[in-house]
């Protein structure tokens, strides 16, 4: 379970992360393109739980195997 919760921390923190290089970018370049990071960063996060894939939960369990996977498509 420890392993776990550290699993969903490191996923909450990349994708915040991709959030933040989003619009930080966006605000430095003044470019609106970079917000279609967000915005597929986002998209992914809503049809996530029905696919039952994430990507970034696709490698952190690949770089985790001793844990639980989460969301591997089962």
């Amino acid at each position: 379970m420890k392993d776990v919760k550290a699993k969903v921390r490191a996923h909450d923190a990349i994708v915040g992360v991709l959030y933040l290089i989003s619009v930080g970018l966006t605000l430095y370049t003044q470019n609106l393109n970079f917000l279609w990071i967000a915005v597929a960063v986002g998209g992914l996060q809503l049809i996530s739980p029905a696919t039952k894939f994430c990507p970034v939960y696709f490698i952190l369990n690949k770089m985790m195997p001793e844990s639980e996977p989460i969301q591997d498509g089962k």
